[in-house]
């Protein structure tokens, strides 16, 4: 009787490992594609409109009416619209406008920073508007030399606006809309 006993204890130890080894199933946290971008390369811009500038290589402009342009990132969905404006002693409304356009973000902005621009050498001065959360736009700026030039820029995506996960295509397109307004000459 030993060996019987013996063998179904055998048996018991072996069934037993066989079922109460099992993977518990675990739910995976939520993540993110990692997107990495080439490092920009810079070229200048300039055509029959008052001012010219640098744009990323791997963007596509696209010129409008009245000197407003539009410049693409295809790869990322993303669009920075320019708008020139000419100063015929309207400085302070288009100052206003700028402003209003960029505060209107704030229902849904977690904070928007400011940052000012001054370039005396090169007679530029205006806003750069860092526009952090959900909110359309993630970047907005305006420039003018407050006699004869106004330009604003904003930068949209084309996706629904979930900070997190568009975060590092916006910090490029917002890098390279900081360039085009430090690089901004007037002729």
């Amino acid at each position: 009787m030993p060996i019987k006993q013996l063998t179904i204890a055998i048996l018991l130890i072996a069934l037993f490992t066989v079922f109460s080894c099992k993977n518990d199933v675990l739910p995976k946290p939520s993540s993110y594609l990692r997107l990495d971008y080439p490092e920009a390369k810079y070229v200048n811009f300039e055509n029959q409109c008052p001012f010219s500038f640098e744009m990323n290589s791997e963007a596509t402009i696209k010129g409008q009416k009245d000197c407003g342009f539009t410049i693409s990132y295809p790869k990322m969905k993303a669009t920075i619209y320019l708008t020139y404006k000419p100063v015929n002693n309207n400085v302070n409304k288009l100052l206003k406008d700028a402003q209003k356009l960029t505060y209107e973000h704030v229902i849904k902005a977690d904070n928007i920073l400011e940052q000012p621009f001054l370039n005396p050498s090169k007679k530029v001065y205006g806003m750069f508007y860092r526009v952090n959360g959900n909110a359309a736009t993630n970047s907005q700026f305006y420039a003018t030399d407050s006699v004869k030039h106004f330009v604003t820029g904003s930068v949209y995506f084309y996706a629904k606006p979930n900070f997190d996960s568009i975060m590092p295509a916006a910090s490029y397109v917002r890098n390279d809309m900081q360039r085009l307004m430090e690089t901004l000459k007037w002729k």
